[in-house]
């Protein structure tokens, strides 16, 4: 298992390390961009910002990239998808409603699966939060708007923390606050810093100071 779970996308203070990540060159990886996070936002201002982690993808020198919608799929058609590609990149938005579609299309089981075998994953901020242990911190501080009235915030728990997005030190005593509360280590990244899970690792990746709560640890 290998997770790049990013705050922000691919910082240029990382991409060496991520080019590491990679079986082959750039120009021959695919990668299976994971849009529906952004649906569950107001689409009727700037939606540039949903980009971002595409331009990083391009500015490593990777460019076969494939925009998937997962509403409105069947799971057996996502594996088909998902499987020919080398990354799934699940990109940011609303972590409500990103959770809510990743159940009712079974995308939870596919990328699972996936992730289990080999594939790369790539989250941004709510694609981040999704693989925790719940998404309850989406609550937190630039909250998410439950837009779709999710009542089981249960997450992939692909990991056992949570990791706060987009931290700065304006939300410094909510993140402190709320941490109190959660049973889990929380680990809070600014938009240069990532954690890179393996098998048998996790560490912060990426340039900034490292935030830790409730006991986190790197190993």
């Amino acid at each position: 298992m290998t997770l790049l779970l990013t705050s922000g996308g691919i910082d240029e203070s990382f991409q060496e390390l991520f080019l590491s990540l990679l079986s082959k060159p750039p120009k021959d990886i695919s990668v299976a961009y994971i849009t529906t996070a952004a649906f569950g936002e107001d689409q009727s201002g700037d939606m540039a910002w949903t980009n971002f982690a595409r331009d990083d993808l391009k500015r490593v020198g990777i460019t076969n990239i494939q925009d998937i919608d997962i509403r409105g799929k069947k799971e057996k058609e996502l594996f088909s998808l998902l499987s020919q590609k080398d990354i799934i990149l699940v990109n940011g938005g609303n972590t409500f409603y990103l959770l809510k579609y990743a159940r009712e299309t079974g995308f939870d089981t596919v990328i699972k699966q996936l992730v289990s075998n080999g594939k790369l994953y790539i989250g941004v901020s709510a694609g981040s939060y999704i693989t925790c242990p719940t998404i309850q911190h989406a609550y937190w501080k630039y909250p998410d708007r439950n837009v779709v009235d999710l009542t089981d915030l249960t997450g992939f728990n692909f990991v056992p923390f949570l990791l706060v997005a987009h931290f700065t030190e304006e939300i410094r005593s909510d993140v402190e606050q709320e941490a109190k509360k959660v049973p889990y280590p929380v680990v809070a990244l600014v938009d240069t810093q990532a954690v890179l899970v393996t098998d048998t690792t996790v560490k912060i990746i990426g340039g900034g100071k490292k935030e830790f709560y409730n006991g986190f640890i790197e190993k």
